[in-house]
């Protein structure tokens, strides 16, 4: 019997300069592979995969979904190439579509973050991805993995606000074979990282006014686009004083974004995005604990998700109206700040007393819902704010809530979130919760208590959106996205942070919408 080619199976090197000896741009290879059956239809010439897998030591449990090996200068490839076979799972081929789609994200994901971790040998190379299993769940995987956010100045950090010339990123990914749906699944990812960015960025460097700058930028020559922003004083032409009353504990200019995007004739009504854009929210008068304070400034997730939504429905030209609104503020305790007891009109004319000043994103998307529902006519409304710490003890950081007065809006946004994996599911929109945000003196009051705070939460939101009483006139949906807006422990192929959830299921909302 002839003997086997010497392989080597490559462990993370104690010392990155190892690899400092390769090609400057040698190429990586990904391979994901099922371990029951181990191929890999578009891999390397002449590469034996399933004799590759083999030859490395016997594990007495299945290779679960992530497990990497990788190895290098192996037969039949580029002596300076590094190849990285990545399982699937035992018995991928016979899994649900939804549960594979999931699968083909974790086990690239572990593996761009096993890549990584070899080192700075390994920079800016070329990593060339077998996207054949699923190549959008692949281009998705890999670029949000990819991401990690840091202001660290060594090395120098690419998040810099202040940074001139663009840093490399560290890999770049290529599938072996190309397809729309990679390219697809590459603007899905790159609109999250975009989102995670905006929200992750401290207050000192993400205000109302630099929010609204950079979502400029990053549209900056895309066709069928119109940006607007609006200031506080065209704001109060319009009545908006719910909003504004929240922005007057800072000496921050509250702004107020709109994006419209036309990739459909012009009087087909439009789908809208709402997010809440408080972009540091320290409660206010009605002050929060000092432990923690700093996440708040990802309390304008909602505007991050949605604006970074609608960059990607641009960028791939869907066949839809979009409208996006962001009203953007801070909620500070400066000397003209709401107080508790105060009562404010909003530009419905409801009278709404404000019991707790740190309930203020109901305040601020109020006069958003009503100027949007109005204003231009949606057929369908979909509002995103971190707006309620209840949402997060209900689901944690799984699932995020979702109130809706149409079961058919409902079922399109479960089927956008299994599509991308970034679940929702749906919550209680009911009348009877009307009761604990009535108040002896105003219309409204807005806090409810403790007792179902997501759904008061809901409720009152409802009041200010035109038309909500009846799904045949407007769909609209609320996503509190408190709990989904953070993951402390991360996942196979996203760091731990915030995560810009949920961009990719708006996204995909969006592409599905003309079938809905």
């Amino acid at each position: 019997m002839l003997a086997r080619p010497a392989l080597r199976l490559l462990r993370p090197p104690s010392r990155p300069s190892l690899f400092h000896v390769a090609s400057p741009r040698q190429s990586i290879f990904l391979l994901p592979i099922d371990p029951s059956a181990p191929t890999a239809v578009h891999a390397v010439p002449n590469l034996d995969v399933a004799r590759l897998w083999d030859s490395a030591p016997a594990s007495k449990r299945p290779a679960k979904a992530g497990t990497t090996r990788i190895f290098y200068a192996t037969p039949g490839a580029d002596a300076s190439n590094i190849t990285a076979l990545i399982s699937l799972g035992e018995n991928f081929v016979a899994k649900p579509e939804s549960e594979k789609r999931e699968l083909v994200r974790k086990a690239v994901g572990s593996a761009v973050k096993q890549v990584k971790a070899l080192g700075d040998g390994v920079d800016e190379q070329d990593v060339l991805v077998d996207a054949a299993a699923d190549p959008h769940a692949a281009a998705v995987a890999a670029n949000l993995a990819l991401y990690d956010f840091s202001l660290k100045t060594e090395p120098p950090s690419r998040f810099a606000p202040s940074l001139k010339d663009p840093i490399p990123e560290r890999l770049t990914f290529q599938p072996i074979s190309p397809s729309e749906e990679w390219n697809r699944g590459v603007v899905y990812a790159q609109a999250q990282n975009l989102a995670r960015t905006l929200s992750e960025l401290p207050g000192n460097m993400m205000t109302p006014t630099l929010f609204t700058e950079r979502i400029k930028s990053e549209f900056a020559g895309l066709p069928n686009v119109e940006i607007t922003m609006r200031d506080e004083a065209w704001a109060a032409e319009r009545g908006m004083r719910s909003f504004l009353s929240v922005s007057k504990g800072s000496s921050e200019p509250a702004k107020f974004l709109e994006i419209h995007y036309t990739g459909a004739a012009k009087d087909i009504h439009p789908l809208m995005f709402v997010g809440k854009g408080v972009t540091f929210d320290s409660g206010g008068i009605s002050l929060k604990p000092a432990a923690g304070m700093k996440l708040m400034r990802g309390d304008m997730g909602g505007a991050a998700a949605v604006c970074a939504a609608a960059l990607a429905v641009a960028r791939l030209q869907f066949p839809i109206n979009l409208v996006v609104l962001s009203p953007l503020t801070e909620n500070l305790p400066g000397p003209s700040a709401n107080k508790p007891g105060d009562i404010v009109y909003a530009m419905n004319g409801k009278s709404v007393e404000i019991d707790n000043t740190d309930a203020e994103g109901r305040l601020v998307l109020a006069d958003a819902l009503y100027y949007g529902s109005t204003m231009f006519k949606p057929h369908s409304i979909v509002d995103v704010a971190t707006l309620t710490g209840a949402m997060n003890v209900a689901l944690g950081g799984i699932f995020t809530g979702v109130f809706t007065n149409s079961d058919e809006l409902w079922h399109a946004l479960d089927k956008a979130g299994a599509v991308e994996h970034d679940r929702f599911w749906r919550m209680p929109l009911d009348d009877e919760y009307g009761q604990q945000i009535k108040s002896s003196n105003a219309d409204l009051c807005n806090s409810g208590g403790r007792a179902a705070g997501s759904c008061t939460a809901a409720l009152f939101l409802k009041a200010f959106v035109e038309g909500a009483e009846s799904a045949d006139t407007v769909r609209w949906a609320h996503l509190d996205i408190a709990g989904t807006m953070e993951s402390n422990r991360g996942s196979a192929y996203m760091e731990k942070g915030l995560t810009g959830r949920p961009t990719r299921a708006l996204i995909e909302l969006a592409r599905q919408s003309p079938q809905w």
